[in-house]
């Protein structure tokens, strides 16, 4: 049986679990390879506070009554979340989703079978050609891992510019910047958002401009930028391509009553090119579930999005005779296939 902090930092060394949470003293979990266990540590209460505010010591980030909810980076790179009561009940319940430095190509996904030979190669000729993309997907799903493989098969000679809440993406290029965002102070001053992230991002001569979660009203100033020139990409939550297009369509509409429904929608059918959905399978093994490109047509008042990619019966079928919406030109996606195969 491990035992107190020490059993707690044992967990965090151990390179075969990918996340730990703690929902009570007596109630601890792991995940392996997407399957969650229940782990047997003898701790209290005390042991767990105590461990919080060690990892949290060179996080900047501060947790009390005025500040219930902490989300920060550890030392590893991994990510930690904490909430207290009385937001929880009695417990504080503690998340650590482990940095994973073991994949950092597409090649490597393809080999985890996340994606296949052609996916790989359709993927790689999105990227250099300098496409607006959206990965989407559940948590834990693999979004950041797919966004950090696409990240890295950019050119070198480009410059990257990453915003996040919490700093997830990992970057091998030489000319990147990666920012993330600050809470208010006590006094309520000093709070910088993923929309302060996203405009200085653009004063800083982005070739790529990458957001690493987009929730709420900072989609707006994405699709501004996008929209501009500067090419991207940018991860969201949803079940699907479709409703990604959908949560595209809907969440710029929080940035304030000026921004109409009609000028959002136009905006994404003419800034993203292409969409990738990625799904955590009942093993728990990740995989892409489908991959989408928007036309630049509206249909019913929403983007039009033709499927180039799905998955289905076990097999990923392809579908290559629709035009792409590209910042260069219109082009054919069986252009790209022959192109790449």
């Amino acid at each position: 049986m491990l035992i107190g902090i020490a059993g707690l930092n044992h967990l965090l060394m151990d390179d075969t679990i990918e996340e730990v949470w703690i929902n009570s003293p007596r109630h601890i979990f792991v995940a392996r390879e997407g399957t969650n266990y229940s782990i047997d540590i003898s701790i209290t209460s005390d042991d767990v506070q105590l461990w919080v505010e060690q990892l949290l010591r060179h996080s900047n980030r501060r947790l009390d009554l005025s500040q219930p909810f902490v989300d920060a980076q550890l030392v590893d790179g991994s990510r930690l979340h904490v909430a207290i009561p009385d937001i929880t009940k009695q417990f504080w319940a503690v998340n650590v989703r482990k940095f994973q430095r073991s994949i950092s190509r597409l090649i490597e996904l393809e080999a985890r079978g996340v994606l296949n030979q052609e996916i790989r190669l359709l993927l790689e000729a999105c990227v250099l050609d300098g496409l607006n993309i959206v990965i989407s997907g559940g948590t834990g799903s693999g979004k950041t891992t797919l966004l950090n493989c696409l990240l890295n098969e950019v050119n070198t000679s480009e410059r990257i510019i990453t915003c996040e809440e919490v700093f997830e993406i990992s970057l091998e290029q030489p000319d990147s910047v990666s920012m993330q965002t600050r809470p208010a102070t006590l006094e309520g001053k000093g709070e910088i958002t993923l929309r302060h992230l996203i405009r200085e991002a653009l004063r800083m001569r982005p070739q790529r401009l990458v957001v690493g979660e987009v929730r709420q009203a900072e989609s707006l100033d994405l699709l501004l930028a996008l929209n501009s020139g500067h090419p991207g990409m940018a991860t969201l939550h949803s079940n699907s391509i479709h409703e990604s297009v959908l949560k595209l369509c809907t969440l710029p509409l929080l940035a304030g009553p000026n921004v109409t429904a009609e000028f959002v929608s136009q905006t994404v059918a003419a800034s993203i090119d292409v969409l990738i959905h990625v799904v955590r399978l009942a093993d728990g093994k990740r995989q892409i579930q489908a991959i989408g490109a928007l036309t630049g047509k509206l249909i019913d008042q929403l983007p039009e999005v033709i499927t180039l990619v799905e998955m289905c019966d076990g097999e990923w079928r392809t579908n290559a005779g629709w035009q792409l919406n590209r910042r260069r030109g219109p082009i054919f996606a069986d252009q790209i296939w022959r192109s790449v195969l």
